[in-house]
């Protein structure tokens, strides 16, 4: 079994406003992303807010996830994704990390992932699209201990990065891996 990570727990300060509530064609960032996880074979998929962000903490519970706190997200999103990594304990093979500033993902593509991992047993499963590595990550369970190592430097991206020569890299039919909405500029052309 995979889980699904949507960490949710930023500041947004680049674009100004809270990403996770922006909305899509009529659907909130964070419920796109919960559905793209869900709807792609991830049970349970968790969403990490910030203590206190009752609006996220309600819009993700809507749409289907678990609810985590982060009491110190100002320490990265490495603090989110580990706080995920407590809660789903022993009972995940891995888990797809999808953040919320990913909302063009489609559910299928979760799925051609997550099957990719399951029938190579990869540590770390990354999608590619036009040459480029995008997310979903889908980290296995040998890489638990180094995510969660208090000594790790720069977050998830490090563990990507250190795993790269032998992970399966999957090209995708789906340019929204790579499509990142974190500025104003970004959203409007989405939009657009």
């Amino acid at each position: 079994m995979y889980a699904g990570v949507i960490p949710s727990a930023g500041a947004s300060v680049r674009m100004g406003r809270p990403k996770a509530l922006l909305a899509v064609s009529g659907e909130s960032f964070l419920r796109r992303t919960v559905r793209a996880l869900r709807a792609g074979g991830c049970d349970p998929v968790c969403v990490i807010v910030a203590d206190g962000e009752r609006s996220l903490a309600a819009e993700a519970e809507a749409a289907g996830a678990s609810v985590l706190m982060n009491p110190a997200p100002g320490e990265g999103p490495i603090t989110s994704l580990r706080i995920a990594l407590a809660a789903l304990g022993d009972s995940v093979a891995g888990f797809a990390y999808l953040p919320v500033d990913h909302p063009m993902v489609r559910a299928d593509t979760v799925a051609q992932l997550l099957d990719a991992a399951r029938a190579s047993d990869a540590t770390l499963t990354v999608p590619m699209y036009a040459g480029k590595r995008g997310h979903p990550a889908v980290f296995g369970r040998a890489l638990f201990a180094e995510l969660t190592d208090p000594a790790l430097q720069g977050g998830a991206r490090t563990v990507v990065h250190r795993h790269l020569p032998e992970a399966l890299l999957v090209e995708v039919d789906d340019a929204g891996v790579l499509t990142d909405i974190d500025t104003p500029e970004a959203y409007t052309a989405v939009l657009g």
